[in-house]
């Protein structure tokens, strides 16, 4: 994959610096794998990843395109802390096939099969935008922007979210929106029938109901008021019906 790259916190306290900042329980991460995000203060997105442990750091795995961002804000956040933060030349590898040695189930869900880390890509060629819509999978930078609050983006059923880890930035409104409000907005999956693009606006008999994201043949992701998707949508030349 050569769409991520591995940032290395070591330190002695690399793991609660991490620990107060992200949304899961960083000590799962030892000798294996969690899924998590980095998020505002006010509970809005800034990059979500991968978190590996290992004897003497800890790996983070990003989108490449959110890597520099994110070292960048947990630069800022470490003040005193014992934390170096360095980018590595280690490169991911995911697939769904028979795993390599030292692969890693993917936390998200099962059916996305392993992510390895090593000097060569030996990713397999799975469809993964079908995948992910099959699954309702987002990813950095089509479902998962600025504006987008995790819990919306599906993360508690990702395993993304630890509500009982303690504080990270954002958790009050994370927390807030998990026990004292009901969901009115979302991801979804829909069937399409026509053309449509990512991107494309989607109405509900004349008025706003969301946005197209991930197209994989006649279904896709979007982001929806759940209020507005009770029946056929609109979007580009196409009708758009809720299945998930």
């Amino acid at each position: 994959m050569h769409d991520r790259t591995v940032i290395a916190l070591s330190g002695a306290d690399r793991v609660s610096f991490l620990q107060g900042l992200v949304t899961n329980d960083v000590e799962g991460a030892q000798d294996g794998i969690i899924y998590t995000a980095l998020l505002t203060p006010q509970g809005k997105f800034i990059a979500d990843f991968f978190v590996l442990g290992e004897a003497e750091r800890l790996l983070i795995d990003v989108a490449k395109s959110h890597a520099a961002p994110l070292a960048q804000r947990l630069m800022m956040y470490r003040l005193r802390a014992d934390v170096d933060i360095a980018e590595t030349d280690i490169v991911v590898s995911r697939g769904r096939g028979t795993p390599p040695k030292g692969a890693l189930p993917d936390p998200r869900h099962p059916d996305l099969g392993w992510r390895a880390y090593g000097d060569s890509d030996i990713s397999d060629d799975t469809d993964w935008d079908a995948l992910r819509v099959d699954l309702m999978i987002p990813e950095t930078g089509s479902e998962l922007t600025p504006d987008t609050y995790v819990l919306e983006a599906g993360f508690e059923a990702l395993n993304g979210v630890d509500f009982k880890k303690g504080c990270f930035v954002g958790q009050e409104i994370v927390a807030r929106m998990k026990h004292k409000t009901e969901l009115k907005k979302g991801l979804a999956q829909v069937s399409i029938e026509g053309a449509a693009q990512p991107g494309d606006a989607i109405t509900f008999n004349g008025k706003p109901a969301g946005t197209l994201h991930t197209v994989a043949g006649d279904k896709a992701l979007a982001y929806l008021r759940f209020d507005r998707a009770a029946g056929p949508m609109q979007a580009g030349n196409a009708t758009l019906t809720r299945t998930r």
